[in-house]
């Protein structure tokens, strides 16, 4: 499973948050390693250098072999809360999908 990392120009830190989402993927969707072939990550700070309530966004994108990509967003005001809250969201959805794939 391979996974890419993207952010926008407003997020500091970017090679040391990539190793952190990278791991935490990797050990949280790793059973679903068999059909999912590509996980693409988008952080994005939606109000820039302004602070605000669900500013920091995380897309996580999941390519199935055969299926149409799932996505899932969550927003918090901090970015390890967005992406915690976006992986649980895809692993709901790859265990819906996976297991409809399974039942064929």
């Amino acid at each position: 499973m391979q996974i890419q990392f993207n952010t926008d120009k407003n997020i500091e830190g970017e090679e040391r948050l990539e190793e952190f989402m990278t791991e935490k993927i990797k050990k949280s969707l790793d059973r679903f390693s068999e059909w999912v072939t590509r996980i693409e990550v988008h952080l994005s700070d939606q109000n820039a250098h302004k602070s605000g309530a669900d500013d920091m966004q995380c897309t996580l994108e999941a390519r199935i072999k055969g299926q149409q990509p799932i996505a899932v967003s969550s927003k918090s005001d901090i970015k390890e809360k967005a992406i915690n809250d976006a992986i649980s969201k895809m692993k709901a959805a790859l265990d819906t999908r996976v297991g409809k794939m399974k039942e064929n």
